[in-house]
């Protein structure tokens, strides 16, 4: 990265306006062009310019491109990367027309965003009957359950199953959990889960409707925080993993079981998957950037698609505010 590379690249008020996008979390290329209401090999151009400066990062998941700031306000190891991150902020800060077209944008990012959120909720709403079916058409149950089963054994302490949907995990860790809360989104979802819990003692099982993004739990309220087949629908998966941070204890554990990175673009808009599956290395840049050393891992192979299991033990004393930064309506 070189200054006059740096100061050409931001020379624009377009590249200006993504990179303050970007600061918040990274995006598809898609939803970059809708919020600026320009065209996509416009927005593209402009950001072949911003990641030739290194400034931004391309990633390449099935037929989407999503984007990300190489440079952070805090935590950077480039002085100057770190410079320039605080020079957008304070513009922002300072310059009233730029200030009002960012935060333009990023309400613009919130209504687009709310409005893929509203598909997918139909999507489960439809579906919630037939849910384990449809998880079983891509893995059995049974090697998964084993192997969670395996990695968790003995006392799982205060359990969150983040996007319980019938409650089918919470129901298999009712032995070795203290106390289990089940959360989901979809109401529908939530009634088929407290019928299948209905026979675990009162008091035991905590059914909650809530955001994976926005988790309504004090801070280190739990002891393992599980997403079973969850994070893939995640439009900013390091914001939901920079909360199940917040509500883990210092040494709790997070569990993570999802699809290796694949190319079936149609899971998208059939069954409304924000993302293609992860890679080993996304998923330990993902947990170490929110506070989480990676752990064991196991690889399972299902029908068609391979589905891992990635853990991680959480950090004593890290913060996770200032290296994911969000927004705060999602």
């Amino acid at each position: 990265m070189s200054v006059l590379e740096s100061f050409r690249a931001l020379a624009d008020p377009t590249r200006l306006r993504i990179m303050r996008l970007l600061a918040s979390m990274e995006l598809a290329v898609g939803e970059l062009a809708q919020v600026l209401g320009q065209s996509q090999p416009r927005v593209s151009r402009h950001i072949k310019i911003l990641c030739d400066a290194g400034l931004a990062e391309r990633r390449r998941e099935g037929g989407w491109v999503f984007l990300r700031t190489a440079i952070r306000e805090v935590g950077g190891a480039d002085d100057l990367g770190t410079a320039l991150a605080r020079v957008l902020i304070a513009a922002e800060a300072a310059d009233g027309e730029f200030g009002s077209q960012c935060e333009e944008d990023r309400l613009h990012l919130v209504a687009i965003r709310a409005a893929r959120e509203a598909s997918a909720a139909d999507y489960f709403a439809r579906h919630a009957a037939e849910w384990d079916e449809l998880r079983s058409l891509h893995i059995a149950d049974g090697p998964v359950e084993a192997a969670l089963a395996e990695l968790l054994s003995g006392s799982v302490g205060r359990l969150l199953d983040v996007g319980t949907g019938t409650g089918r995990i919470a129901e298999l860790f009712a032995q070795t959990a203290s106390h289990i809360t089940a959360l989901d989104k979809s109401p529908e979802m939530l009634r088929l889960a407290r019928t299948r819990l209905q026979h675990l003692p009162a008091g035991y099982v905590s059914l909650v409707q809530g955001d994976f993004a926005q988790l309504p739990f004090a801070d280190a309220s739990f002891d393992t925080v599980l997403f079973h087949q969850v994070l893939h629908y995640a439009f900013a998966p390091q914001a939901v993993l920079a909360e199940a941070a917040r509500v883990t204890a210092p040494g709790g554990r997070l569990v993570i079981v999802d699809f290796a990175a694949h190319d079936r673009e149609e899971l998208r808009t059939a069954h409304a998957h924000a993302r293609l599956g992860f890679s080993d290395a996304q998923i330990s840049a993902l947990l170490a950037g929110a506070g989480f050393e990676p752990a064991e891992d196991r690889a399972l192979a299902g029908h068609e698609l391979i589905v891992k299991i990635w853990t991680g033990v959480r950090l004593a004393g890290r913060s996770t505010l200032s290296e994911f930064p969000r927004l705060v309506s999602l």
